[in-house]
């Protein structure tokens, strides 16, 4: 789906409201980041449905891992952002053919994932585990992925680069991520 059209569909769905707007603005762009073909071409992360996913729900951890730094000010945003992507992951599923009766259970189980890998890489970027080994599990399915260094160096020049974005510019639906082409970063983790 052409990223104009999954706009136009999700601010369908939520109507007017500004903010709420700027949110699907926001999710837009990271679904933008997530598709960039160097992930798929250079890193190595599978062209799949799953594959998508885990990098779109790295991309949403980055940014909701920004919003929650200044919580008092982001949190009802930070629940919109998720609302539409959740709203989103029902719409697909829908679109792929997933039954009506059986699209809750599937969007409780992509939440029950997304919480997990949430966890996992805040755990990782504060320095309690592996960056490397938490991207190797969630992103290729493996203990020790030879891909995962690379995304690994590539989440932590993004999660610098969104630390000193503007909480505004955020709100409203600007954010900028690192070129995953250029992005030069030792591949070794941090000591």
């Amino acid at each position: 789906m052409a990223l104009a059209t999954l706009k136009d569909r999700l601010a369908r769905a939520f109507g007017h409201d500004p903010e709420q707007a700027a949110a699907v603005d926001l999710y837009t762009r990271i679904v933008a980041q997530a598709r960039e073909p160097a992930f798929y071409t250079d890193y190595g992360v599978p062209d799949t449905v799953e594959g998508r996913y885990d990098l779109l729900t790295l991309h949403m951890f980055l940014v909701l891992r920004r919003l929650k730094r200044e919580a008092g000010q982001t949190k009802p945003f930070a629940q919109k952002l998720f609302d539409v992507m959740f709203r989103n992951m029902d719409d697909s599923l829908r679109e792929m053919g997933v039954g009506d009766l059986k699209v809750g259970a599937k969007v409780r189980g992509l939440a029950e994932d997304f919480y997990g890998r949430l966890g996992a890489y805040e755990r990782a970027l504060d320095a309690e585990g592996s960056l490397d080994d938490a991207i190797s599990r969630n992103v290729f399915g493996e203990d020790a992925s030879p891909a995962a260094p690379r995304l690994a160096a590539y989440t932590r020049t993004a999660d610098r680069a969104l630390g000193t974005q503007a909480i505004a510019d955020l709100k409203s639906g600007h954010v900028t991520f690192p070129d995953p082409e250029t992005t030069q970063e030792s591949m070794e983790e941090p000591r």
